[in-house]
């Protein structure tokens, strides 16, 4: 017999289980075709997402900016709520007795009992006719003292004065002072108030001088009296510049500190000597 070739065994089994090699063209097809479903995919799924982040920014956008300008404009109306804002709008109205009275009603109201309120009222006679806002202060002083010549001539005490008038600054008694030329006469006039004036200066002046007309702020001249620099008991008018406002448009009563002053100079002793017919209250 002859010999017979035979393959190895395992030549035979690696044969038989290995499959047919792959054809190239075979791949490169389903991965183009992977990669288009892909790129499909990802076009659908990006497209709302690109439409959605564009939406909100323009709302945000949109509302923030309107919010701002409403805050602002609340702000600055807030801001325009003065004092000065409101009377500035409001016409000018004189002063009257009655709104004395309300002030010192108001004042002591709380902390008074009724017997002592009684005594801090004021009748309207112990009241000049008030200003109606067409006076100079000189037209005005004639008018509420047409015997001023003889009161003048018959004064003549020291540490007192007859006419004492009440500001709410020394600049504004400065202005009151030169406005009275018309009035005054040759009478002596006196500053009371406390700007570039020591308090010993103006008590050694009354001591030594005949004054007529003291003109000054409330505090100086409280301190005045309550030294026994300025005595009132020879005073018989006391004029209080009511209507006139400063830059602020605010008058002598709407100051705290000047409010505060002029009510204590009257409780001191000016509301008792108007009781008593000695003071007249004016309101220029």
């Amino acid at each position: 017999m002859g010999d017979v070739l035979e393959e190895p065994w395992w030549e035979v089994a690696s044969g038989a289980c290995s499959s047919p090699d792959p054809d190239p063209s075979d791949d490169e097809a389903s991965e183009k075709a992977s990669d288009e479903r892909r790129a499909m995919h990802q076009d659908s799924d990006s497209k709302p997402a690109v439409t959605k982040k564009r939406k909100k920014p323009t709302e945000c956008f949109l509302t923030q900016p309107e919010e701002k300008q409403e805050s602002t404009v609340k702000a600055k109306r807030r801001r325009k709520k003065k004092i000065s804002d409101i009377l500035e709008k409001s016409s000018p109205k004189p002063g009257v007795p009655k709104d004395l009275q309300n002030l010192l009603s108001q004042h002591f109201g709380a902390k008074r009992s009724v017997i002592e309120m009684e005594e801090l009222k004021l009748s309207d006679s112990c009241f000049l006719p008030a200003n109606d806002l067409t006076h100079s202060f000189s037209s005005y002083l004639k008018e509420i003292c047409p015997k001023w010549a003889k009161l003048r001539k018959n004064h003549k005490e020291t540490k007192s004065v007859v006419m004492l008038v009440i500001c709410s600054s020394a600049l504004r008694s400065l202005e009151l002072i030169k406005s009275m030329t018309a009035f005054k006469g040759d009478c002596r006039v006196l500053k009371l108030f406390a700007k570039h004036i020591k308090i010993k200066e103006q008590m050694t002046m009354l001591e030594k001088g005949v004054f007529h007309i003291g003109v000054g702020t409330p505090g100086r001249i409280k301190a005045l009296v309550e030294q026994d620099g300025l005595c009132l008991n020879s005073t018989k008018y006391m004029i209080l510049d009511w209507n006139w406002r400063d830059q602020k448009l605010r008058r002598m009563m709407d100051i705290p500190e000047i409010k505060n002053e002029t009510i204590d100079l009257l409780e001191m002793n000016i509301i008792k000597l108007c009781r008593e017919g000695s003071v007249k209250l004016g309101l220029f």
